[in-house]
């Protein structure tokens, strides 16, 4: 008589308890205990956590606008969307602005807005010309374009003024706002992400 035995699973490498299958049924059943923990939240809590969720949100603008403050700029913190700036920022960089009060020089790295964009734009200053009524035009360049902007710039316009720039590039996290990026792509995704982050703050015990 031969005796069979169910083959064993080799030492270090165990079968997982649960396979990619469970992952969607976990996620769904997460969701509906805190769909189901929501609609039983007595008013006064709900009306707690509810203001817990605004709280958050006045934060984050406080701190946002605390930045535009101290940086002197209407926008702290950019993405870098392309490649134009490689190999010194890659896409998906944030970059950290100030304005500052000193003068524009050549090899500054500027973030601008022109006409007609509503995407700002991030490149190094290669040429400045100061008049003498104090008005300084500025002119930009990628540094992976082998020309200059003046083909990005609203028609007829070939140097920019400060008036344009948003802040000059002081430090940078490289590869951070790929998420940023990803969230512009899929809208979905976006909207997505922060009904769950709410959902996450409401039905939260803490």
């Amino acid at each position: 008589t031969v005796r069979q035995t169910a083959p064993r699973t080799p030492r270090g490498r165990e079968t997982p308890p649960c396979t990619t299958r469970c992952r969607p049924a976990a996620a769904m059943e997460m969701f509906t205990d805190m769909y189901y923990q929501l609609k039983e939240m007595r008013p006064r809590t709900l009306a707690h956590q509810v203001l817990n969720l605004c709280m958050i949100v006045c934060s984050a603008l406080m701190i946002w606008k605390s930045l535009m403050v101290l940086t002197e700029s209407e926008s702290p913190v950019v993405v870098v969307l392309s490649g134009s700036m490689e190999p010194a920022f890659h896409r998906g960089d944030i970059l950290f602005l100030h304005m500052g009060y000193s003068a524009f020089r050549a090899g500054d790295i500027v973030v601008f807005k022109v006409a007609d964009r509503d995407i700002p734009i991030v490149h190094r200053v290669i040429k400045v010309h100061e008049k003498p009524n104090g008005v300084v035009d500025i002119l930009t360049k990628g540094d992976n374009n082998s020309v200059d902007d003046r083909g990005l710039y609203a028609s007829g316009q070939s140097w920019i003024n400060k008036e344009h720039i948003i802040g000059r590039a002081k430090g940078y996290l490289p590869y951070i706002g790929m998420v940023t990026i990803i969230m512009n792509d899929y809208p979905l995704l976006k909207y997505c992400l922060v009904g769950l982050m709410g959902l996450f703050v409401l039905t939260s015990k803490e």
